[in-house]
């Protein structure tokens, strides 16, 4: 067996249990469109200077999602900034600071997204 094999069938693997042993139910909006997703949460810090020398310290809420997972209407999607996630009546924006890209792949194989994102506000 290939050595690539034998790391996506781990990887494959490991996002399985991280669904069934580390998520909680969160809804994903984007537009108008609303579905309920299993997440794992985590956090991102970013490093950016403000222009004047000095760093910030900026730290993100991450939603981990299987880029299955994401589906509005019948469609997989990929996130974009705007786009809300709405965790036991928080609602929290993806975005990220400084043009940082709002989320990525967290694995080779882009079986999951980490989500960057910031509170806005409660429902």
């Amino acid at each position: 067996m290939p050595m690539a094999d034998i790391l996506k069938n781990a990887l494959s693997w490991l996002e399985s249990q991280r669904k069934k042993h580390l998520t909680s139910l969160v809804l994903y909006k984007k537009g108008n469109d609303l579905v309920e997703i299993p997440a794992t949460i985590g956090k991102t810090i970013f490093r950016i200077e403000d222009g004047y020398g000095r760093i910030v310290h900026y730290e993100s809420r991450d939603y981990l999602i299987s880029s299955a997972d994401l589906v509005i209407n019948g469609t997989v999607v990929q996130p974009e900034k705007g786009d809300e996630i709405i965790d036991n009546g928080f609602i929290y924006e993806v975005m990220a600071p400084a043009n940082e890209p709002e989320w990525r792949y967290s694995d080779s194989f882009r079986n999951t997204l980490r989500i960057h994102t910031k509170m806005t506000g409660k429902e």
